[in-house]
């Protein structure tokens, strides 16, 4: 794992200087933005991906490797199903290894209640003919070996696949620049040109660009940058702990998880373990604002998340992180290049003991690294994708709840086509950012 994590240390792949004009300039040069600028580029829209750190530095590399369509939320699934033939495309198109297999996802019962709702998924699955199995008791023994104790039963899905984070989206972003998208990597975004309702253009911190699109694709950094033009997105952060095993015999070639631990077989022959359904939310202004609107997550899930008062200085939700800068004054976003929590010590201890529990043939389990990772959460554990109804030109494509590797490749057609004002192929109206606005009740997606 090269380099891992990724930070403002690492060499820059894409230098600058931006371009004076650009018909779109996207903020934010994770999965979402780096796809975005390659469809673009191949319809040859003059674009620029502007990344304040690294491209993939954030979430974009720090997340678990999983694309499934399995345990998808149904309004999501037809995108998501785009989205792994695009992986497969797109992973030829770029001629380098990403890690890509078709290996299967696989959830493990723990409780009736987790079987009921398998089932429920089955009737979501056969709608769209997808390959996912209900499994019992002795067939779930039999998928992974040496399991330390017997589940209910489970749900498979062997067409998901798997891929390295990071080395995949670099390398899509690298495809995106051979295709004449520009990315620039040290240069925030640092405020928006609205004129008579329209972008007009954006200010960085090495000049501006006139434009007359803008997607915005920050990730945790994105409701602040819109924040200060008066875009109210109530989208929060939530810190979880993931870690790297050295080479192991392989238990599982896929991906697995059940209550209390998610692990995937990794190219390198270890594995990515991670507490599956556990996360850390550290309240501040944001999350105060928008509390009532994640009063139903938090009363389907009350101990799934653990709070904190204060967020290290410098985060999005810090209390004294400024809500207001001036377009040639320095913004919080080159203050932190890189959003690079510490992993914690109590979630790696947490992982590698939960790991060692269900498969005690190992007596032990090393790890070679740990990182933490900031995940960009919406009440209802679904994306805004929509383009912002007050300002002629912007666009918005935020919020993945953890799930936006897998489903990338697929926001990033619907966001391009979005952009260009053609036919998106997709009901998006569950995406839509009026949602919180408009009186519609929360309707929460599968926490996984």
């Amino acid at each position: 794992m090269p380099n891992f994590p990724f930070s403002e240390a690492d060499p820059i792949q894409h230098p600058g200087p931006p371009p004076k004009a650009s018909e779109v300039v996207i903020v934010g040069g994770g999965v979402i933005g780096v796809t975005t600028a390659l469809f673009l580029a191949k319809r040859n829209i003059p674009v620029t991906l502007l990344e304040k750190g690294r491209v993939a530095a954030e979430q974009s590399s720090r997340n678990w490797g999983w694309i499934r369509k399995q345990g998808r939320d149904a309004d999501e699934l037809p995108i998501v199903i785009e989205a792994c033939r695009l992986w497969r495309q797109l992973a030829e198109e770029c001629g380098e290894d990403i890690g890509l297999n078709q290996t299967g996802v696989t959830y493990l019962a723990n409780s009736d209640k987790d079987m009921a709702g398998f089932e429920e998924f089955m009737k979501i699955a056969a709608i769209h003919e997808l390959d996912t199995r209900l499994l019992d008791t002795d067939e779930t023994a039999q998928l992974i070996k040496g399991m330390s104790r017997k589940f209910k039963g489970a749900l498979t899905t062997p067409s998901d696949m798997r891929a390295e984070p990071w080395l995949a989206v670099p390398a899509l972003a690298r495809l995106a620049v051979r295709k004449g998208a520009k990315i620039i990597e040290d240069c925030a975004a640092r405020t928006l040109e609205i004129s008579a309702g329209k972008i007009k253009g954006v200010w960085t911190e090495a000049g501006y660009i006139e434009a007359s699109s803008v997607l915005v694709a920050g990730g945790a950094w994105s409701s602040l940058f819109l924040q200060r033009h008066g875009v109210s997105i109530p989208q929060l952060s939530v810190r979880v702990t993931v870690a790297a095993t050295e080479p192991m015999p392989e238990i599982y070639s896929g991906a697995a998880a059940d209550d209390n631990i998610a692990f995937r077989r990794r190219q390198d022959g270890g594995y990515t373990l991670a507490p599956a359904g556990s996360n850390l939310l550290y309240l501040g202004p944001d999350a105060f604002r928008h509390a009532t609107k994640y009063l139903p997550a938090l009363r389907a899930n009350p101990f799934g998340t653990r709070y904190f008062p204060f967020a290290p200085p410098g985060y999005p939700d810090g209390w004294s992180t400024p809500r207001e800068w001036a377009p040639d004054s320095l913004s919080p976003f080159e203050r932190m290049r890189v959003l690079n929590p510490a992993a914690q010590p109590a979630g790696l201890r947490s992982v590698e003991r939960n790991f060692r529990r269900l498969f005690p043939q190992f007596e032990t389990v090393r790890l070679k690294a740990g990182w933490g990772g900031m995940i960009d959460a919406m009440p209802d554990v679904v994306p805004v994708v929509d383009q912002v109804r007050a300002v002629s030109g912007l666009f918005v494509a935020t919020g993945m709840s953890g799930h936006g590797f897998g489903i990338g490749p697929g926001i990033g057609r619907v966001v391009s086509d979005m952009i260009q004002g053609n036919e998106i192929g997709h009901d998006l109206s569950r995406f839509r950012l009026s949602r919180f606005y408009d009186g519609s009740p929360v309707r929460l997606g599968p926490a996984l």
